[in-house]
């Protein structure tokens, strides 16, 4: 067994690092205008925009992509999520316009409260609860003068009635909207 002095093991490193990047296939952009490059814009304005810092639960942002230009939609609870949602995309090579159409939400106290309540509600369902573990939990929450609306994906129809139903029993909502997607419903609908 041979033991690597500290101005010994500095070299190897460096050439493990350097070995490393040299063999790592770069994630290149795709020609563009083809289905390819269509795919890798996708997601590449997916991964910006759930990577942003203050993206939560809360929050909910979607986008459509036209050719070159993104057309960025949702609604938010922070004018710098905006903000931060439209440099992030004009930041992605390829982009040429980003059209930010994203709706700031008022400050509400009683939102808030909704809000709060309608996670312990949503999220504390033993069907539900593991979505909560994750870093941007896919169940998103938006409430704007106390109508509420649901967005994002589940795994399955009973996932997506069972947050519907948690929603409508927290008091103080007007209405409940249920815009839930389930994952893979081609395949559902198939059985």
């Amino acid at each position: 067994m041979r033991i690597y002095h500290q101005s010994n093991w500095r070299p190897l490193l460096a050439l493990a690092v350097a070995l490393a990047v040299v063999a790592l296939p770069a994630a290149a952009e795709p020609q563009r205008g083809t289905q390819k490059y269509e795919e890798w814009l996708r997601e590449q304005v997916r991964h910006q925009l759930v990577m942003l810092p203050y993206y939560g639960v809360f929050d909910y942002m979607a986008y459509r992509i036209d050719g070159e230009s993104v057309v960025l939609l949702g609604k938010v609870t922070r004018p710098t999520l905006k903000a931060d949602a439209e440099r992030v995309v004009k930041g992605i090579e390829g982009v040429r316009s980003v059209k930010n159409e994203i709706e700031v939400l008022p400050p509400s106290p009683g939102d808030d409260r909704l809000r709060r309540a309608l996670y312990r509600s949503i999220y504390g369902h033993t069907n539900l609860h593991r979505y909560a573990l994750r870093a941007v939990p896919p169940i998103h929450i938006i409430v704007h003068n106390g109508h509420i609306a649901l967005e994002g994906v589940v795994a399955n129809e009973t996932e997506k009635n069972v947050a519907g139903i948690q929603a409508r029993t927290v008091p103080g909502s007007f209405t409940v909207t249920n815009n839930l997607r389930v994952e893979n419903a081609a395949k559902q609908a198939r059985k």
